[in-house]
């Protein structure tokens, strides 16, 4: 990727955010904050390691707050739980020039969701987003199944992109920088 790539990387802002106890330093989300420097804002709530929706929703608030003086156009960059706490955040909040990449959403019907520690996000359902999107999907992820993957994404109004066995797309799938999903992102906010 050449210098238009960079160009247009420069002209976006981006909210990080991460799921359950945040992104570690092998995380897909932290090497690209490490990239875009000071273009990034990683959404910091009170309730890391139990997460509260309405402390979530309420980080993310912030961080656009701060995204949205540096640069014309925000990216939510979402993993695991931080894609419902994204996701409910567009529903309440007027943003304009905002796009949501969403990756591994979890199921919070599903059996292996930590009903107990994120106890808040329990019912919750996938409605229309008030901008472009993408969910970024695993064939083998163990806390969403495939088809309901794309139901989310439909419920969502985005595109579905599954990218096959990739676990829950996090360090554990050994993805290290992600390239291939930096491409995907390139493609929600490169118009």
């Amino acid at each position: 990727m050449g210098p238009r790539w960079e160009g247009r990387l420069a002209m976006v802002a981006y909210v990080i955010i991460p799921g359950i106890d945040g992104s570690d330093e092998q995380h897909w989300q932290s090497w690209w904050a490490n990239k875009w420097g000071a273009s990034a804002v990683r959404i910091t709530p009170a309730s890391w390691a139990t997460p509260d929706l309405e402390d979530w929703v309420a980080a993310v608030q912030a961080a656009y707050e701060i995204a949205s003086r540096r640069d014309g156009q925000v990216a939510l960059v979402a993993h695991s739980l931080g894609c419902w706490a994204a996701a409910q955040w567009l529903g309440r909040a007027q943003a304009h020039g905002v796009t949501a990449f969403l990756v591994a959403p979890p199921d919070p019907q599903g059996p292996v969701f930590p009903r107990e520690a994120a106890a808040t996000f329990l019912g919750l359902s996938a409605r229309p987003l008030p901008c472009r999107s993408l969910v970024v999907t695993s064939d083998n992820d163990p806390y969403c199944a495939p088809t309901t993957s794309a139901s989310l994404a439909s419920g969502w109004q985005s595109q579905w992109h599954p990218i096959g066995g990739h676990g829950h797309v996090n360090s554990g799938s050994g993805l290290g920088d992600w390239p291939a999903g930096l491409a995907l992102l390139h493609t929600l906010v490169d118009d």
